[in-house]
Order: C-alpha cells, then sequence, then structure tokens
C-alpha cells in the first residue's frame, strides 16, 4: 500500500542530542563490529547483503562509502557505480545491468545509484512517463522480491540533503581545487530542479517502501552524523542475521 511522504517536513540535520566528536568515536567503534560481522558472512556463504544510495546531487554518496566501508575486507565488499546506461544496456530491459551486480552469497555489495535512477532521473528529464513508472515501480518490488526470496538482506537509503546545503556544495566544486573534477556542466540545473527531483523521490517512497524492504531516510546535511546512521543500521542488520563461522570440513560428518 502507498504511503504518503513529504520530504520538506523530515530534518536533514542530526537530532538533538547527539554532537559530532561522540559520534564519529562510536562510528569508530561501529566499523570494529563491522568488520568482525563482513568476515563472519563471507565465511558462512550463505547469505548477502545489497546496500542501496540514492540521494539529490552532492548528498554525499562517495564520501559515506568512503567513510563506513574503507575498513572493510575489500575480498568481501564491492562498490557499484550506476551512471548514464551505455548502448548496450540500453538494449536490454531497465534490471538488466543491475542484477549482474547483484552480491552472491557471502558477499556486502554497495549501490551507488541504482535501478531507482531509472524512476527518477528518467522522469525529470521526460523519457518516462508517470505511467511507465508505475509500471517500472511494480517491477522493482518483484525484482526486491526475488532478491530477498535468494538470501539478499536489501538495505535502502536515501540521504536527505537541504536545497541549501546542495546548493552550497555544488558551488564548493566550482571554488574548491580538490572538488573541481566532480563539477559537470549540468549542476546548475540539477540545483534547480531540486523540487522536480523531491517529487520523484517522494513518489519512489508511496510506491516502492514494503515493510520487508523499507527506505531509509537519512539526514544528510551532517556528514558525520549520515555516516553513523548507515553504519549503525547495517551493524543492527548483521547483528540480527548473526552469520557465524562454519564447522571446520574435518569436523564434519563424513
Amino acid at each position: 500500500m502507498a504511503t504518503d511522504f513529504d520530504l520538506t517536513q523530515l530534518p536533514t540535520r542530526a537530532p538533538a542530542g547527539f554532537h559530532k566528536g561522540e559520534t564519529q568515536r562510536e562510528l569508530k567503534r561501529i566499523r570494529q563490529e563491522l568488520v568482525s560481522w563482513q568476515e563472519r558472512l563471507y565465511a558462512e556463504n550463505r547469505r548477502s547483503i545489497l546496500i542501496i544510495l540514492q540521494g539529490m546531487d552532492a548528498s554525499g554518496k562517495d564520501g559515506l562509502i568512503r567513510a563506513v566501508f574503507s575498513g572493510l575486507n575489500p575480498q568481501g565488499v564491492e562498490v557499484h557505480a550506476f551512471k548514464e546506461p551505455t548502448h548496450d544496456e540500453l538494449a536490454h530491459d531497465f534490471l538488466w545491468r543491475i542484477h549482474q551486480r547483484t552480491p552472491p552469497k557471502g558477499m556486502i555489495h554497495v549501490f551507488n545509484r541504482s535501478h531507482y535512477e531509472d524512476v527518477l532521473i528518467t522522469r525529470v528529464t521526460g523519457l518516462v512517463d508517470a505511467a511507465e513508472a508505475r509500471r517500472r515501480f511494480a517491477r522493482i518490488n518483484d525484482f526486491e522480491k526475488l532478491l530477498q526470496q535468494a538470501g539478499t538482506t536489501i538495505l535502502k537509503f536515501y540521504l536527505h540533503v537541504s536545497e541549501q546545503e546542495q546548493r552550497e556544495r555544488l558551488l564548493e566544486r566550482v571554488h574548491d581545487p580538490a572538488k573541481q573534477w566532480k563539477y559537470e556542466a549540468g549542476d546548475e540545473d540539477k540545483a534547480r530542479q531540486w523540487p522536480q527531483y523531491r517529487a520523484v523521490y517522494e513518489d519512489v517512497f508511496r510506491h516502492c517502501n514494503p515493510a520487508s524492504c523499507p527506505w531509509h531516510l537519512v539526514p544528510a546535511d551532517q556528514n558525520w552524523y549520515k555516516a553513523y546512521v548507515v553504519a549503525a543500521t547495517l551493524r543492527d542488520t548483521l547483528a540480527a542475521l548473526h552469520p557465524d563461522f562454519p564447522a571446520s570440513k574435518a569436523a564434519r560428518p563424513a
């Protein structure tokens, strides 16, 4: 059932009581826990985790990936960034390129953008109308259900950055030499289109938000809080799954 969402009414900053230094120290502790849980997930080799990161341009997806996942064993984690589809990808259905990157057993895969781009930017640019978007919502829900039935736990995060914060970050790409490589000619247009992107994101949350696979809407104006929320959610998810090391082959009955 569709649920109503209004992003303008949701916070983009940490709740009162959260302090940067203390939260960063807690994030460091959580990352150590993640190292242990990831090792168990990989050794168990029965289940997998898919992490989907979405957000407005300049919401900080790249920085979040570094802050949360850089300390994990790269043998058990892969990051996939989905940009404009190639000619070959466009020749297939919109989920074709996504399915090839879903995690096998024992792995954690992180999607920097995802299949949701095909019901977001495509709508803002007019490539997909509302009727086609709704058909794709149904296909996305079925696709995610298929992954869950195959043993993949899906965590979907929307990094909720304010319109003002987005503008400031996009402006940094113009003036900060360390960030100029991120600048694209269409950045100004993206900033002006914040209301249009907000509307299509709200539509996604209304139609692709089942109880078994809900969206986590993360306040993203402060990078330290954003990283903490994602890391803590992943830690809690792994703890609930409680993967464990398998018995040694020598100890197994013949």
